[in-house]
């Protein structure tokens, strides 16, 4: 099978950790740069996400902010929040409390690309797969477009 590279361990690594600070899921911590965008993740961070007891949506979630820059983050909470429950794909945050503290730096940089296929895409999919705003998802949506039309012709050979 071959040994695991450490990122695929560390979200099953840290899972117990992340639950016993409030947060149920630990990708909110680990993508925080890529939810709220680089600038806000420079000067706040998520500290926990709590859920009303039985319940798994309408929590508070709770951030550490640089103290200077609290104004600023206050003013953006209800955009904050729709991208937290566009993350989640629910309502999953209702509220936002703000904290005053040191903001540890993000060493997320700009997220790992895939290597690009040497197969073309199919041309009738080429162009509405640009349209596509979202990098992580047009990759894998022209990955299944090659897979495709390659089973497309593999089966055509047969014939």
């Amino acid at each position: 099978m071959g040994a695991k590279p450490i990122g695929e361990l560390m979200p099953e690594i840290g899972r117990t950790a992340f639950r016993r600070f409030g947060f149920v899921q630990s990708s909110v911590v680990t993508r925080w740069p890529e939810i709220v965008g680089p600038h806000h993740a420079k000067v706040c961070s998520p500290e926990a996400l709590r859920f009303p007891p039985g319940e798994k949506a309408d929590g508070i979630l709770q951030l550490v902010v640089v103290p200077a820059h609290a104004p600023l983050i206050q003013q953006v909470i209800p955009e904050i929040m729709e991208r937290v429950n566009r993350f989640f794909g629910y309502q999953a945050v209702s509220r936002i409390k703000l904290r005053h503290g040191a903001v540890k730096p993000t060493h997320a940089k700009e997220p790992a690309k895939a290597p690009p296929s040497l197969k073309p895409i199919p041309m009738e999919l080429g162009d509405s797969l640009r349209d596509i705003g979202d990098p992580e998802l047009r990759t894998v949506l022209e990955s299944l477009a090659r897979t495709l039309s390659d089973g497309e012709k593999n089966g055509e050979d047969e014939k």
